[in-house]
């Protein structure tokens, strides 16, 4: 995976191995003091779950992408001193402890960085359209926690 050549935002869903410590250094930039980063990670547990041993992420890539754009749209427009955006989500096999998701923001301040990227994670998990099937000790199911997928900027009011 390789990050933008320009721009302010590193927007992907791969099924490569997401670049955690290449988007944390990518989203440093001189007007910014602070960076939040957000990895999301394989556990080895789920609700009502034990022995969870790997992931499985499918997404509806038409509809998922396009969303990554609009949360990050959203979130310049509540955090206009916003220097830098990454939304990375993995799809395809994801081993324990390996990252699913990673969220970064950097700001010239901690608050917006980290309103920011709390928001971008929480949106992107209500609005894209992406799918985990867990793989546990008793079997392989769909992930339990599944909700309703919401419109951008609709009840995602973090």
């Amino acid at each position: 995976m390789v990050r933008p050549g320009s721009g302010d935002d590193w927007l992907a869903l791969t099924d490569a191995a997401l670049p955690v410590e290449e988007a944390l250094q990518w989203a440093v930039r001189p007007d910014c003091g602070a960076v939040v980063l957000f990895s999301g990670t394989v556990r080895d547990h789920a609700e009502g779950r034990t022995g969870v041993t790997s992931l499985d992420y499918e997404a509806y890539a038409e509809q998922a992408e396009p969303r990554f754009r609009e949360i990050a749209a959203e979130a310049r427009v509540r955090w206009p001193t916003v220097g830098r955006l990454a939304l990375l989500h993995r799809v395809g096999a994801v081993a324990l402890t390996e990252s699913s998701v990673v969220v970064v923001a950097s700001a010239p301040h901690r608050d917006e960085a980290f309103e920011a990227a709390r928001f971008c994670i929480d949106t992107l998990k209500a609005t894209a359209p992406i799918w985990k099937k867990e793989h546990h000790s008793e079997g392989a199911d769909w992930g339990t926690g599944s909700t309703p997928v919401e419109t951008v900027g609709r009840g995602t009011t973090s």
